[in-house]
């Protein structure tokens, strides 16, 4: 593998690359705007109270002390003017300046006016106590690793102390969005899961064990089918010890659950639970909440469940907003010299063999700068070898007999069966110029076949290998070993299953990665290990090089994705962001970015040169296995547990396709290579072909649609579908388009 020879990515200390899951502590809402976020207040009376009897007073003397000991100034002087009481409590006048009041200035009003009726609800709630003012309890730290985040939450519901209210305070809330109109209630109804599960969650922290299991009971069966498995998890978790040491449990409190909402929607929510005095709720959306408001008409149920499924909600417009370059780079010339098989071309219709320099046919390369291309120098990248300038070189007479792809043109499908494969078949790649197939089984082999005539040899002993003339012009050949040729090598070093597999663009080297944790470089000249890259704690899932080699990456079950150069032991960049296990990794067509699918299902897109998290993409309701850019590097595929197929523009930073078909899990994503067929393949035993042209063509994405993320999209995909064709029973698990688009695919017999 050619080394660098402008300098390197250097390895950076691991705490400087994480990047760290956001955990804004910023009210709920947009941040410019004065009403993004609400402290919880007491509504303005309208009428004074004629005569209040001296429970009353001191009820309203306990309220406006309550309000002083919680620093709602403007919130106690507002009370005191409305009942009368300017004089009872003379230390603090002038306080209200530094008062936290309501983000948007104005009062809301009670719903009936009556002051009587309020202080009635107040007394109730203190009378629940039994004590003339609320107690304020202070939080207990037990010092436990996942506890202090917790105990700030839980400091407001200490205070009432009533585990009944629970399911009151939530049916309360659900009543009101029935209620609603139907342009809001869509919108408003997305608070139901983050706030079911923290509300569940705090009962069961407190050892409400009861209650909890009766709250679950109760409400589980609203929250969206996408979230079924999240509360088959959740239902396990009944005590407190349950919940230390679950990573994800984890993340998920401590991480802000992101909502849409238009202002409207979201001035309504407002206004309710002021009004209601509804401190529990309220408590939940300031401290587990984020409210990304937009200006405009609120989105309908469609829109908010194509984007809707995650574990973290959906992304913050602000994290697809970052400038990304996906726009290819620029291929050096090379001079195609003209061979025998040109030579007798030209005797069929003049001279079409001339057409050496189309490089554009590929439908992924140029000769041109792409105005949207990174720098060519903005990360190092080796330089071409001898070898590589004549492997392009055939890669591009190849492109002058490619198939030209469309509706009407189909590809041809050559499918691969492995056949008696009880090792466990769990990987398959093929080299670019589709010589060679690897396979990863579970009983932790790597095998190796040749796809063609050629057979796979080995290198000479070192003592037969002084014995050649190394000024030879065939010393690559007399260097094999012909008494070792085969059809296939076994591959053995790793300790565990192999997850994932990959060829080097060169086709010198192949990577596997496996349950031991380790990534290993193996050699197709010796069929050798070369290195073994430890850095992952637990399972690599998937790893692929870099389709200008050197890089590679690897992505895991410590949900950290990791980027390594071939003669670097530590890793270069450490991608730190995702909720859960990183299932697959995917480099740009550029190298300039990293893609990467997790079981949290959400897909990241990420800076190789800052390590910087650029795009999130949510929308998948289950795990994403499958990741595929198009040769033109501006659009991205992706495939999941939920058997759909998800089109995203990057440049936008917005879903902009959804294809419906497969009834299982789609492992397989490949577009053909000039970008006009994307195929898919999925455990249900097929292969489908979908028109991707028609796909990216039929989609606006203006400025209004950029900024609010509001996507309509087809409602029937199955116009977009090209054919779909089963095999006799094989799960598909790769694809692959050959240089003259063939189409191959791969998996194991399944009788």
């Amino acid at each position: 593998m050619a080394a660098v020879q402008d300098g390197s990515i250097e390895p950076e200390p691991e705490p400087e690359n994480e990047i760290k899951t956001e955990t804004s502590n910023e009210v709920p809402g947009n941040p410019g705007d004065a009403s993004g976020g609400v402290s919880p207040t007491a509504p303005v009376a309208t009428e004074k109270p004629a005569a209040a009897d001296s429970t009353e007073r001191q009820t309203l003397l306990a309220v406006l002390q309550f309000l002083k000991k919680s620093k709602l100034f403007e919130s106690e002087e507002i009370l005191r003017r409305e009942a009368g009481l300017l004089n009872e409590i003379g230390d603090s006048q002038g306080a209200g300046a530094g008062g936290a009041g309501m983000g948007g200035g104005g009062g809301a009003e009670p719903e009936s006016g009556d002051a009587s009726s309020l202080l009635s609800r107040v007394a109730g709630a203190v009378a629940a106590n039994a004590t003339p003012a609320p107690a304020k309890v202070t939080p207990v730290v037990t010092g436990g690793d996942d506890q202090p985040d917790v105990n700030v939450v839980l400091a407001a519901y200490s205070q009432q102390g009533d585990p009944a209210l629970y399911p009151v305070y939530y049916s309360g809330l659900k009543r009101f969005i029935d209620s609603v109109l139907d342009c809001h209630r869509a919108e408003l109804s997305q608070v139901f899961y983050p706030l079911f599960v923290h509300m569940y969650l705090e009962l069961v922290y407190n050892q409400y064990e009861k209650e909890a299991k009766a709250f679950f009971d109760n409400f589980h069966g609203d929250q969206e089918c996408y979230y079924k498995d999240d509360l088959r998890i959740l239902s396990g978790l009944t005590k407190k010890e349950h919940m230390k040491g679950n990573e994800t449990l984890l993340d998920f409190r401590t991480s802000k659950f992101v909502l849409r909402i238009s202002r409207d929607s979201y001035q309504l929510l407002k206004r309710h639970l002021q009004e209601r005095q509804n401190n529990q709720i309220w408590n939940i959306i300031q401290e587990h909440l984020y409210i990304d408001i937009f200006d405009g008409m609120p989105r309908s149920k469609g829109q908010i469940d194509s984007m809707s499924g995650s574990l973290a909600g959906e992304a913050k417009r602000e994290a697809n907003k970052a400038k990304v370059f996906y726009g290819l780079l620029k291929e050096p010339e090379i001079e195609v010299p003209l061979d025998d098989e040109d030579e007798e071309a030209e005797n069929e219709e003049g001279k079409p063999k001339k057409k050496k320099p189309k490089k554009d046919s590929t439908g992924s390369k140029s000769k041109k700068q792409d105005p949207n291309a990174p720098q060519q120098s903005r990360i190092p990248l080796p330089e071409l070898k001898d070898s590589d300038k004549l492997d392009k070189i055939m890669n591009m007479k190849e492109a002058t007999k490619r198939v030209r792809l469309g509706p009407e043109s189909l590809p041809s499908i050559c499918f691969y069966t492995f056949l008696n494969a009880y090792q466990g078949l769990t990987a398959v790649d093929f080299t670019d110029d589709s010589s060679l197939v690897a396979g990863g089984f579970a009983d932790s082999t790597v095998r190796v076949w040749s796809v063609t005539p050629k057979k796979l040899r080995g290198v000479k002993t070192a003592g037969d290998l002084s014995l050649i003339d190394k000024d030879s012009d065939d010393v690559l050949e007399r260097i094999m070993d012909e008494k070792t040729a085969s059809e296939s090598k076994n591959l053995y070093g790793h300790s565990g299953p192999v997850y994932g597999i990959s060829f080097s663009p060169d086709r010198n080297y192949l990577l596997s990665c496996s349950e031991d944790a380790t990534v290993r470089l193996w050699s197709l000249q010796t069929f050798t290990c070369l290195v073994g890259y430890k850095g992952h704690n637990y399972p690599v899932w998937d790893t692929q090089f870099s389709p200008y080699g050197y890089y590679f990456i690897s992505g895991g079950h410590d949900r950290v994705a990791r980027l390594w150069a071939t003669d670097h032991y530590q890793p270069l960049r450490i991608f730190s962001g995702h909720l859960a296990d990183i299932t697959c990794t995917r480099f740009h067509p550029n190298s300039n970015y990293v893609a990467t699918g997790s079981a949290d299902r959400t897909i990241r897109l990420w800076d190789v040169l800052n390590g910087n998290c650029v795009r999130i993409f949510t929308g998948h309701k289950g795990p994403i296995h499958c990741l595929a850019f198009s040769p033109n590097g501006k659009f991205l595929a992706s495939g999941a547990t939920d058997g759909r197929v998800l089109l995203w523009d990057i440049g936008h930073g917005l879903m902009i396709g959804e294809l419906k078909g497969h009834t299982d899990t789609v492992y397989a994503l490949k577009f053909s290579r000039d970008g006009e067929i994307l195929a898919s393949g999925s455990m249900d035993n097929t292969v489908r072909l979908w028109d991707a042209i028609k796909a990216f063509d039929d989609i606006e994405t203006d400025d209004f649609t950029a900024a609010t993320g509001h996507i309509t999209l087809p409602e029937n995909s199955q116009e977009l579908l090209l054919g779909s064709y089963m095999t006799k029973s094989t799960p598909v698990i790769h694809l692959h388009f050959t240089r003259r688009n063939l189409l191959l695919g791969a998996g194991a017999y399944n009788p």
